[in-house]
């Protein structure tokens, strides 16, 4: 009977996560939230950018750096989805404000959660409520397919369900959709469903509960340059305008694209031939 006994509790305690050991939070301020076990773990090499490299995308630095200040210094400020083109800086946005704000204060933390981990998200802010630091959770590339069903779990995160959302806990997230979910599948709903309103309010209220929407379009020719020029301010490297553009164009036009990525790597590609080291 007792060996009975134990298998069953054996079996819950593998149902039912222990609860999360939280690491010493003040020896860093960038983690990672893992799962199978449960635990947030320190980031050793923070892969980010200065937020003064980033360019082209003003507006939307303005307003990211304004919110996240506000919720840094414990002031009301909103979920952010910054959604659009690919490489036009969305994620790296999001860790050169937080670098930025972390230079001044030592209050505000920065966990990044997996897509495929977001059901698990009650059990992080369980363990984050009552802390005295504030903490950005952000989810980088978030998207969803019509056979996933956890941004149901997102929605009350967002909103709040029963259990209201920890006020030192904020989320932002990267995409290249707007409602998160590809176009083809909200068509989908609107033509099989019985309600079709209703069925793709369901799929597209998601991204309505991000108090904050920055959008990231694919930039033109002078906007490319100037952030390729803006690179080599920054890091010191003088070039002839008219041989650097020249050079550039000839890159983007292997590509087949411009954006802040292909910006990047032309420079870094730059950087190498002339022996520039960063």
């Amino acid at each position: 009977m007792s060996d009975e006994l134990n298998r069953i509790a054996d079996a819950l305690e593998r149902l039912v996560p222990a609860p999360v050991g939280l690491p010493d939070l003040s020896k860093a301020n960038v983690f990672i939230w893992n799962v199978r076990p449960d635990r947030i773990e320190e980031v050793s090499g923070f892969n980010n950018v200065n937020l003064n490299i980033l360019r082209g995308i003003d507006s939307a630095k303005e307003t990211l750096l304004r919110n996240t200040k506000q919720f840094a210094n414990g002031f009301p400020a909103n979920n952010a989805l910054l959604w659009g083109a690919r490489g036009m800086g969305k994620s790296s946005l999001v860790k050169a404000v937080f670098k930025k704000i972390s230079e001044s204060t030592n209050q505000l933390k920065l966990i990044e959660i997996q897509r495929e981990d977001l059901s698990s998200i009650n059990r992080l802010l369980d363990s984050l409520k009552g802390q005295h630091y504030r903490f950005l959770l952000f989810c980088d590339d978030l998207s969803f397919d019509a056979q996933d069903s956890s941004y149901k779990s997102l929605k009350a995160i967002l909103d709040g369900g029963v259990d209201e959302k920890p006020n030192n806990v904020i989320f932002y997230a990267s995409s290249n959709r707007r409602h998160l979910m590809p176009r083809d599948m909200i068509e989908n709903e609107t033509s099989s469903s019985i309600n079709p309103s209703e069925a793709v309010e369901e799929k597209v209220s998601l991204s309505d509960r991000f108090g904050l929407w920055l959008g990231f379009h694919g930039c033109d020719q002078p906007t490319y340059l100037k952030i390729i020029e803006g690179y080599c301010n920054e890091y010191g490297l003088h070039f002839d305008l008219e041989e650097l553009h020249a050079d550039a164009i000839e890159w983007q036009a292997t590509r087949g694209s411009r954006s802040g990525r292909v910006a990047w790597q032309y420079f870094v590609d730059l950087a190498g031939r002339k022996k520039l080291k960063f």
